[in-house]
């Protein structure tokens, strides 16, 4: 199906559409300060991409390590384009003391707030392996790195993460 679709028939181009637009309408929903505009518009590029890039798939690699890529590729772009606005300051809102009634979805927001503090390297990782599950083989070869550099890139994340939540340690049931 993989070898159709990289030479043009559409049938199988529309099973790949059907099989990965929601998977990746999220990836770009996570990576992109959770916009579902943005994210539409993302996935709809992707697929735009993967139809005038046909030829660059290598079919001895896994679609979807190959789709990542690109999808990567396209959020690089985008951080890249965002790091030449400025930013509007950010609350330290870490800090405050949360009682017992604790809400996920402030949880939520501040660790979405957190991964977009990170660098994209760590932001990126840190989706494809918690919020995509992943394999550490398969985030190395969608970031073209050795193994070790993921796993690595993830100690800090997750380092660097756990000292941004820290006022959620304890209230959060695993």
């Amino acid at each position: 199906m993989r070898h159709l679709a990289s030479q043009g028939c559409e049938a199988s181009f529309g099973e790949l559409y059907d099989r990965y637009s929601d998977r990746m309408h999220r990836h770009f929903y996570r990576l992109l300060g959770q916009d579902t505009h943005r994210a539409d518009d993302f996935t709809q590029e992707l697929f735009m991409k993967l139809v005038e890039k046909t030829a660059l798939f290598d079919p001895e690699r896994r679609f979807s390590t190959w789709l990542y890529t690109v999808a990567g590729n396209m959020v690089k772009n985008e951080y890249r384009r965002m790091s030449r606005q400025v930013a509007p300051p950010v609350d330290d809102i870490f800090r405050e003391n949360f009682s017992e009634d604790f809400d996920s979805q402030i949880f939520d927001q501040q660790l979405n707030q957190a991964l977009g503090e990170l660098d994209e390297t760590q932001r990126q990782c840190f989706v494809l392996r918690y919020q995509e599950e992943l394999s550490v083989r398969e985030i190395a070869e969608i970031l073209d790195c050795p193994e070790g550099t993921v796993k690595s890139r993830m100690f800090y994340t997750l380092k660097k993460l756990g000292n941004k939540l820290r006022a959620f340690a304890g209230t959060i049931a695993v």
